[in-house]
Formats: structure tokens, C-alpha cells, sequence
């Protein structure tokens, strides 16, 4: 009985195979070269951020296609907070999330710039009670149209301290930026939240890159662009 199954189990490992190939191959890796084709190919020179004060900032490491609604939905989904946006009160909140160890889920992110322009969306996802640790993404959106491309920064805050460069009162990142990009896509795609993704070149790979607030990190200078699943699916 069981020579008599091996066939058919075989048979159908090999149907199982084809039929993931000819998903890759014809439809999920194709959609994303199309948009390539339309879209991928303006991307900036310069793939990396600054601070207001004109300081290279973290490098852009991951990006999107989809609509700003399409955008929030997925991190919604994926379990990321929208971050705060940077007023009194929540300068205020977020110094007491640190200091006194209090849940801030939504806390706000630093400014940072890209082509000129601060972020316009940034989300985050906390590691343990306050804001001193969390993974975190800024993005801006850089084309026009239904389903525009938004690049990214993602980063982890590893802990809150003196600015090297500047000795304000700022967050720390870990040195591992391409983990954090691959977090960002990987939970998107755990959420079923992408219909496909690949690389494209970014800044280059770099050993011993240092931020706007004077914090090492090293890349391999990839992109990580995802394609969002659309709403109306």
C-alpha cells in the first residue's frame, strides 16, 4: 500500500511546484517588474535622509506602492501605530513614557527630511512598556497617482541619549538597519498585506555609515520595495 501511495504523493509534490512556480514566474514577480518598468526607474539619486539642520540622516531602505489609505490600512493590520505628530504634549508624554517605564504606543518620531520635505507618514511598534525601545519607519511619498510609491527609513531605537553630534536629547539606533527593513516587509507580509516584493539598489552597501545624530550602522544598500494589496480586493 504504501509503494502504491509514493506515486501519487510524488505526483502531487510536483504539481504543488509547478503551481507555486507559475504563481512566481507569471504572476506575483511580474506585477512587480511592471511597475518597475513605470515608476522604479525615477528613483531619486540621493537614497538617503537628512536632519532640519542639514546632517545625513538614516538611509532609505525600504518602499511601498499603494495609496495612503492602502498605506495606513496595512500597518493597521500588521499591528503598527501610527506615529504622534511632535507637539508639547506629546514631547511631554513621551519623556514620561521613558523616564517613568509608561506605555506611549503612538509616540512621536524625530523630523527628518528627504528631497526637502519631513516624512509624511511614520509608524512604530514598541519593545516592551515605554517608548525607549521600538521599531519604527518614516515615508515619503514620492509619485503621483492612484497607487503612488512612498520610500522609507526604518530603523530600531535601541534606547534614548545625548546626541554624538549634537548632545541633544534623542534616540539611539541599532546598528543592523537591513534587519529592520526586513521586519518592516516581512509583518507586512505575514499580514497578507502584500501582493509581492523585491530589491532595488539603494545607497550602496555600507560598512560604517553614521546618522544624523552620529550613530553607526552598516547595510548591504538595498531597497526593499513591497507591492500593497489593494483595498478593494
Amino acid at each position: 500500500m504504501r509503494r502504491r501511495n509514493l506515486p501519487r504523493r510524488t505526483a502531487g509534490l510536483f504539481l504543488a511546484v509547478g503551481l507555486i512556480y507559475v504563481g512566481l514566474a507569471y504572476l506575483i514577480v511580474p506585477e512587480f517588474w511592471s511597475y518597475r518598468d513605470h515608476g522604479l526607474d525615477l528613483l531619486p539619486e540621493e537614497m538617503r535622509t537628512t536632519t532640519v539642520q542639514g546632517i545625513p540622516g538614516d538611509p532609505i531602505n525600504v518602499g511601498l506602492v499603494g495609496s495612503r489609505a492602502e498605506v495606513m490600512h496595512a500597518f493597521a493590520v500588521a499591528k503598527w501605530n501610527a506615529a504622534d505628530a511632535i507637539t508639547w504634549r506629546s514631547s511631554l508624554e513621551i519623556g514620561e513614557s521613558v523616564l517613568f517605564d509608561r506605555p506611549y504606543e503612538d509616540a512621536p518620531v524625530s523630523t527628518l527630511l528627504f528631497e526637502g520635505r519631513k516624512q509624511d507618514l511614520a509608524f512604530e511598534k514598541p519593545v516592551g512598556r515605554s517608548a525607549d525601545q521600538r521599531h519604527h519607519v518614516r515615508f515619503w511619498q514620492v509619485s503621483a497617482g492612484d497607487r503612488p510609491l512612498w520610500l522609507g527609513a526604518a530603523s530600531f531605537d535601541r534606547g534614548v541619549g545625548l546626541s554624538h553630534d549634537t548632545g541633544q536629547i534623542t534616540h539611539h539606533i541599532g546598528p543592523d538597519i537591513d534587519a529592520e527593513r526586513d521586519l518592516v516587509i516581512g509583518e507586512l507580509t505575514m499580514a497578507d498585506m502584500l501582493a509581492s516584493s523585491a530589491g532595488v539598489e539603494g545607497i550602496g552597501p555600507t560598512r560604517s555609515g553614521r546618522n544624523g545624530e552620529g550613530d553607526p550602522y552598516f547595510t548591504d544598500g538595498m531597497v526593499r520595495i513591497g507591492i500593497l494589496q489593494p483595498l478593494s480586493r
